[in-house]
């Protein structure tokens, strides 16, 4: 963070201060005791099971020098540096929102990317930032994993010193209103709206509601800023208006022939990637500065054809920021999978691919991750999906898991290990569309699931394991990327023994 005085903190947040006025925050803003640096400022934030306030001593012991805290701390003789605020949560907002105006007071460069969508966020924001990350890697702010949440977002901006010149920012919502909140923080320059999906659809109650809840990022984009919408999301154009209502610039990116930003020529080769000519129309290319559509070929080392539609969206709002298509193109194809447990590839000694997309899940994503299987494994290995449930799907739920199994079914998957109560209606749904034998397996816990992949996955196997976070498969990814489940380097002739006896 940039350096502030502890009664700057105060101003930003509008909190009391008991703590010297003059001490210096130079470290980074954390809201894990663990992570405290010297001169860090450790947010003590309340939580259902712990309060961080409790952890405060120990901060200000590992070095943070003061302390943001919704009550006093430590004691007469072991005063606690702090700034007293009502809530810490929404302290920690307005520090962000201080913090980002002061930095672009500074440097009229510096540019906020937001994203919403749901599904995609995480791999775009991961895209984007390589797309516009400059020479110094303290250019771009674009954290690894999700920091899309009312605490995530304003640490992210939190992170940005004076060598800061891009922000690349997921905004996740739980229920309406979110989505505001956390562009009231970041008053993007450049909005990207991905998808609207059932993604939580539990707490929204319908896809209109999703809708109108991801269009909320519109509301906070700066005067003269741009819209990258989905052209191929009928939902995410349904939003076009209320950008243009506002004045601001809109660009689309897709697969359609109407997308300013189009994906032509689209394969898949036998790994899962894909690869693509990028077409980018001419007012769209370089500010307006050719006069014929730009056409470039990329090929992406990201598993499975979804991804083409985030390196689209990544794109676009590269191109907008400056950055030639050319170079956008290179870059797209060097890009590694950047957060963890989502589609990251392991090629096992033992001759096992590993695909751990175990993050997240919803209906969108789970199949998009299942048709990337049945690419990989192709017709001469076995393919096998480890499936979780899918959380947080409300009344619809029994029918999207059911709908994962079938589909299971008519891509040809071998072997189906269904893991957990919530997630059985997938088992059902296999069942019911003809799955036989031995084909699917239901089991209720991690350790049933680990028994079962360690006695039947054998040589050549290609593996997906994909479910909601709050599942726990993502143990299993873990566990299976390491070679601690499995064939264990038997040979496949040995395994098909076993498997025969």
């Amino acid at each position: 963070m940039i350096e502030l005085t502890a009664s700057e903190v105060a101003q930003a947040t509008g909190g009391r201060l008991a703590a010297d006025p003059q001490v210096r925050v130079t470290g980074p803003v954390v809201a894990d005791s663990r992570l405290v640096e010297t001169g860090s400022l450790f947010v003590a934030l309340p939580g259902q099971h712990v309060d961080g306030a409790d952890f405060a001593p120990g901060a200000v012991e590992a070095g943070a020098v003061l302390v943001l805290a919704q009550r006093e701390l430590g004691t007469a003789d072991a005063p606690v540096p702090a700034v007293v605020v009502d809530d810490v949560q929404n302290a920690l907002g307005d520090l962000a929102r201080f913090v980002l105006a002061r930095l672009r007071d500074a440097h009229p460069a510096v540019h906020v990317f937001g994203i919403t969508g749901s599904v995609g966020k995480t791999t775009t924001k991961d895209l984007l930032g390589l797309l516009v990350q400059g020479p110094d890697p303290e250019d771009t702010i674009a954290p690894r994993g999700s920091f899309n949440s009312e605490v995530g977002l304003p640490l992210t901006v939190l992170r940005g010193t004076e060598k800061t010149r891009s922000f690349v920012m997921e905004m996740g919502a739980d229920k309406p209103g979110d989505i505001t909140y956390l562009a009231s923080i970041a008053g993007p320059q450049v909005a990207i709206i991905l998808a609207v999906g059932t993604a939580h659809i539990a707490n929204f109650g319908s896809q209109e509601a999703i809708a109108n809840t991801k269009a909320e990022i519109i509301g906070g984009v700066r005067d003269g800023g741009s819209v990258v919408f989905n052209a191929d999301d009928e939902r995410v154009m349904g939003l076009v208006p209320r950008a243009t209502a506002r004045g601001l610039r809109t660009v689309t990116f897709g697969r359609v022939p109407s997308a300013d930003v189009r994906a032509e020529d689209v394969t898949v080769d036998a790994t899962g990637r894909a690869s693509f000519v990028l077409r980018v129309r001419a007012q769209v290319a370089a500010a307006g500065e050719v006069s014929d559509d730009v056409r470039v070929p990329v090929r992406l080392r990201l598993v499975g054809e979804h991804h083409v539609s985030n390196a689209l969206a990544a794109a676009t709002a590269a191109i907008l920021a400056g950055q030639p298509p050319a170079v956008i193109a290179q870059r797209l194809a060097d890009a590694e999978p950047g957060s963890p447990h989502r589609m990251a590839v392991t090629e096992r000694p033992d001759g096992i691919t590993v695909v751990d997309d175990a993050y997240n899940a919803n209906p969108e994503s789970m199949r998009a991750a299942l048709r990337s299987l049945a690419v990989m494994a192709g017709r001469e290995r076995r393919s096998v999906a480890v499936l979780g449930e899918m959380l947080e799907l409300g009344d619809g739920s029994r029918a999207a898991h059911d709908a994962i199994g079938r589909l299971v079914v008519r891509l040809n998957v071998k072997l189906l290990v269904v893991v957990g109560d919530g997630a059985y209606h997938i088992h059902e749904g296999a069942m019911q569309e003809g799955s036989w034998g031995e084909e699917s397996v239901f089991v209720p816990d991690l350790d049933a699931a680990r028994a079962v992949l360690d006695e039947r996955l054998r040589p050549g196997d290609v593996v997906l394991v994909k479910a909601s976070n709050g599942s726990g498969l993502w143990r299993l990814g873990d566990e299976l990327a390491a070679g601690t489940i499995g064939a264990h380097g038997e040979s496949e002739q040995a395994g098909e023994a076993g498997a025969a006896r």
